[in-house]
């Protein structure tokens, strides 16, 4: 026999619910076959044509869809010339064909339990149809009570949600930040919720694909995450001083409009450095290696990066977002809180700012030892429990329950 796995993630703005699907990839594929003794196999619905430069495990393969991103008037198509109604239709009803061809046990939804504008329910339609049990996978911080208590309601509110999911992971530790108590998630959802850790030990690592841009000597190490708001970043880390005997990468991320990653290169030509020093790239195929192999860290505050970063000894600072959501800000004062990080507001963000740091921080390590980071270590127990809830459901007799109706697109 074979375990069938889905995951979807919409990827309409940055990287981080692609890597984070395929870190849950990897940690499958090496801990359900020794739970339950059978090979598994798996498909990744993505939003953007970078996660495939990422590797799978044998036997899974990623399904990439048009891209959406987000913009002040909404959501509209990355690169498609079509209208924002027809690049929906076309997403929706690819994810929903390639699931039901796919027919899993177990499908994981990245963040957003019903997609983009809700694209995600045909497909959670049928898959409900089939018996697969069907998970959402949460950040640890979602954003302000207010701002998520709004995002609920819109989608039909927590009974919605529960519906169609029969569980609720947050890849957090729930000392470090709960956002049960904060009211981020709905305390209806507590009776299917688990806390997994962070999503840090453990990461895929492909060493190869990366070797080329590790330079030979120490480096301090920026990342902007996609990219797409990271421009001010990036630019005060190319007029920052970089430390003495040390190179500097900055990551921009294949999201950041032309215009901010060419100011970023033009202030890194203009910077007197040495040749060489200063490297600016778009994007890196194996952050979490240049991450814990770098002398110190800049980074904007996503989950992602801030769980590559976790894993390591690695000294960090955090930017966090300014815009949007308060996201990225509340994430890096709770875990600053704990002394895992460094924190420089936005507001105080300048290239002497990042210079003084970064001087002090490269003779150091960073310690993260009282932070639960094994969240990837417990998946295949989770999934597994799912599946065979899933497995003992199919095989009893069918009890009626209240239907509750689905909600529609948002338009």
């Amino acid at each position: 026999m074979s375990i069938t796995v889905a995951m979807y993630s919409h990827d309409s703005v940055g990287l981080g619910h692609a890597r984070r699907n395929r870190a849950l990839a990897f940690a499958l594929a090496a801990d359900l076959p020794r739970i339950t003794g059978e090979r598994v196999r798996g498909l990744l619905v993505a939003g953007h044509a970078g996660a495939t430069a990422d590797a799978l495990p044998e036997g899974w393969d990623w399904l990439v869809l048009p891209g959406f991103t987000r913009t002040t008037n909404g959501y509209e198509s990355r690169k498609l010339d079509v209208s924002t109604e027809r690049l929906w239709h076309l997403r929706s009803s690819t994810a929903a064909a390639a699931l039901e061809a796919m027919a899993p046990e177990l499908l994981i939804v990245d963040r957003h339990p019903f997609g983009v504008d809700n694209e995600l329910l045909p497909a959670l339609e049928t898959l409900q149809g089939t018996g697969t049990r069907c998970v959402l996978g949460m950040r640890e911080v979602l954003d302000t009570p207010e701002a998520t208590r709004a995002e609920w309601e819109l989608i039909g509110g927590p009974a919605a949600v529960a519906h169609y999911y029969s569980g609720l992971w947050i890849y957090g530790d729930q000392t470090v930040y709960d956002p049960l108590a904060t009211g981020e998630i709905p305390q209806e959802l507590s009776p299917i919720t688990r806390f997994t850790g962070y999503l840090a030990h453990g990461r895929p690592d492909d060493p190869l694909t990366a070797s080329s841009l590790v330079p030979a000597q120490p480096y301090l190490l920026t990342m902007v995450g996609g990219g797409s708001d990271g421009g001010a970043l990036g630019l005060a880390a190319a007029r920052a001083e970089v430390p003495a005997g040390h190179r500097h990468i900055i990551l921009t991320g294949p999201q950041m409009p032309a215009a901010d990653h060419d100011a970023i290169l033009d202030a890194a030509r203009s910077s007197g450095s040495p040749r060489g020093q200063l490297r600016v790239s778009r994007y890196a195929p194996h952050v979490p290696m240049l991450v814990r192999d770098a002398a110190a860290v800049v980074s904007m505050g996503g989950y992602n990066s801030l769980a590559e970063i976790m894993a390591t000894t690695t000294p960090a600072l955090i930017v966090p977002r300014s815009s949007r959501r308060a996201e990225q800000r509340l994430r890096a004062h709770s875990l600053a809180a704990t002394g895992a990080v460094d924190v420089l507001n936005p507001e105080d963000l300048s290239p002497a700012a990042l210079s003084a740091w970064a001087a002090a921080a490269v003779r150091r390590r960073g310690l993260r030892d009282g932070i639960d980071l094994d969240g990837l270590t417990r998946i295949g127990d989770l999934a597994a429990e799912q599946i065979q809830a899933r497995r003992a459901s199919s095989s009893a007799p069918q009890s009626t329950h209240a239907h509750i109706a689905p909600v529609e697109r948002v338009r």
